[in-house]
């Protein structure tokens, strides 16, 4: 499945042309490896990508990481990992463990050059395998999208904003 900027911009209102330019044509390609290709699949993600990045304003976590430290169930064991490998990406890909886990499956070195999750097509495969790695299709196949939202955040932060989102993805393509 592939979509248009002009279908990206009815979905992502705030963002601006250059930001949508930046990921589409990254997020257009993970679409097919990462089997989000049907509309229900493609309108779960997007959403959730456009809440967790701020309309792709944001690819590196606002907060400072430090709420992070000693964290041992996001693999956060030495000191300065909560700051290091907090939230990047275009699903905020978050600890040493997950930054380990990605990098593997990407080929990237995340724990020496975590900062690599902040350009276009990092931010977007880290986000598609976070995805497949959780079975997040799954679920949006079941439209589970409250159970995506607690994969992806930990809770239901932002849920009344994530739906919208969703709901205007299912509209512009195509759905109900």
């Amino acid at each position: 499945m592939i979509i248009t900027e002009e279908q990206l911009k009815k979905i992502a209102p705030y963002s601006t042309a250059q930001q949508r330019n930046r990921y589409l044509p990254h997020l257009n390609a993970v679409f097919a490896g990462a089997h989000i290709n049907t509309p229900l699949r493609v309108a779960a993600f997007l959403a959730q990508l456009i809440h967790e990045s701020g309309s792709f304003n944001y690819v590196l976590e606002l907060a400072d990481g430090k709420a992070y430290e000693n964290r041992k169930d996001l693999g956060n064991t030495c000191k300065g990992d909560g700051v290091r490998y907090k939230g990047r990406g275009l699903i905020q890909v978050t600890g040493r463990a997950n930054y380990l886990r990605c990098g593997q499956a990407l080929g990237l070195d995340l724990l020496a050059q975590p900062e690599l999750l902040e350009q276009p097509e990092p931010a977007v495969l880290s986000a598609a395998w976070f995805w497949t790695t959780h079975d997040c299709n799954a679920l949006a196949d079941k439209s589970e999208f409250n159970a995506i939202t607690r994969v992806i955040n930990g809770g239901y932060n932002g849920m009344i904003e994530r739906f919208k989102l969703y709901k205007c993805a299912k509209k512009v393509l195509g759905l109900s």
